[in-house]
């Protein structure tokens, strides 16, 4: 059960960067350990859909530059690997005039990003994007596409065997240790040995790196994001992605409409706090995952900072009425009758013990371990820019 590299976790970021390392080095043997029974059953599969254009995120950061990265590579391997996708583009509407200065940010932070083809649009202009869609001033995005990920992750994983590779589902890792220049990988049912390990946790990447970094600053705060979905008689009252301006005061995008690759339209995702890794359902409840948020110091500090939206995300979450009003912000014509319920994930969101909520990727190498301890949404888009920076540095140990 000897491994040059053990990759632990089977979702679009660690297949990647299994991918990557084995086409860079295919004379080395690799595994990914994946606890479920199959790959990408998390936020790989519980996302949008989206193919993130770079436009939100702080110009130079580890998303801004892994994102525009990310999204170069993704489209030529959909298109080498004949992956169903398409780049539409999107609108990010301001419903008001207070909304305006912070949409001309994001179009200059857009810039800085190296965006091209970004349109600011009067409320006229709005509707020859999307006739039924109502706002002041809004911001088209050439760039942005969509997907379906899941099948991604599955094209790196086969492509990922077919160069020699190995996938372990249904085994979960329950320790890793460092024993000299080695590390053991223990599982279930047996002890994996590999001289690097990556850990691609998502919601549980905390957890994986707590046991080389037991003092680890950051913890994981799950929050579950809903969805419903546009019934087929009112498909006609969307084109593509309608986003509004995001709120300055909390760390998500709001509910917004997205076309899905496969057909049909979701409406959401709100944010709501969740109290199991993978609660999907509004009643999930692991009494061990809850106490470990509530008693994350960080935590506090958090309910402290946010109270105020996240009682109206809550709200949200049990009135379809208030859901269907945010609705209604970018399309007046939306009603409760338009709306059927619709799958839902869970976001990994990273909270550090200050209560600050990480807003970038975050690697951390511990010896000849390197733990992915935070990466949200882009990172689907950005996966095998993700996967080039750490097989990079996989190659360095080796060497």
């Amino acid at each position: 059960m000897k491994y040059d590299l053990i990759i632990v976790g089977g979702g679009i970021v660690g297949l990647g960067v299994a991918l990557d390392t084995l086409k860079k080095r295919s004379n080395i043997k690799v595994l990914v350990l994946e606890k479920e029974p199959t790959i990408a059953q998390h936020q790989s599969k519980h996302n949008s859909g989206v193919i993130h254009s770079g436009l939100y995120y702080k110009p130079g950061s580890l998303k801004a530059i892994n994102c525009i990265k990310g999204y170069r590579k993704l489209l030529d391997f959909c298109q080498d690997e004949n992956i169903k996708h398409e780049v539409c583009g999107k609108l990010v509407v301001a419903t008001t005039v207070d909304e305006i200065p912070r949409l001309q940010e994001l179009y200059h932070r857009g810039i800085a990003n190296g965006l091209s083809g970004l349109k600011l649009l009067n409320n006229e202009e709005i509707t020859e994007y999307e006739p039924f869609c109502r706002g002041v001033k809004a911001l088209f995005v050439p760039q942005t596409g969509i997907v379906n990920f899941t099948s991604i992750a599955k094209c790196y994983a086969q492509k990922f065997c077919d160069l020699g590779g190995q996938i372990n589902c249904s085994e979960e890792v329950k320790n890793i240790q460092l024993s000299g220049n080695t590390i053991e990988v223990i599982t279930e049912s047996r002890t994996c040995v590999g001289k690097s390990v990556v850990t691609c946790g998502g919601l549980h990447s905390d957890s994986l790196a707590l046991n080389t970094i037991p003092n680890l600053q950051i913890r994981i705060l799950p929050f579950r994001g809903e969805y419903y979905k546009l019934n087929p008689s009112a498909e006609r009252l969307v084109k593509n992605l309608i986003y509004p301006v995001p709120n300055p005061s909390f760390p998500f995008l709001g509910v917004h409409f997205t076309r899905m690759i496969d057909g049909g339209f979701e409406c959401g995702p709100n944010a709501v706090l969740s109290f199991a890794k993978e609660g999907y359902n509004k009643h999930d409840f692991d009494l061990q995952q809850a106490w470990d948020i509530i008693s994350w110091p960080g935590f506090y500090k958090i309910v402290a900072k946010y109270w105020r939206p996240g009682m109206e995300e809550f709200y949200r979450s049990n009135r379809k009425s208030a859901f269907v009003k945010a609705l209604q912000r970018l399309i007046p014509e939306i009603k409760a009758d338009d709306l059927s319920i619709g799958d839902s994930g869970v976001r990994a969101q990273a909270c550090d013990i200050k209560g600050r909520l990480l807003d970038d990727f975050d690697i951390r190498i511990n010896q000849n371990i390197i733990h992915v301890c935070n990466a949200p949404s882009p990172a689907a888009t950005s996966s095998l820019a993700i996967a080039e920076i750490i097989s990079d540095r996989v190659l360095e140990i080796f060497n």
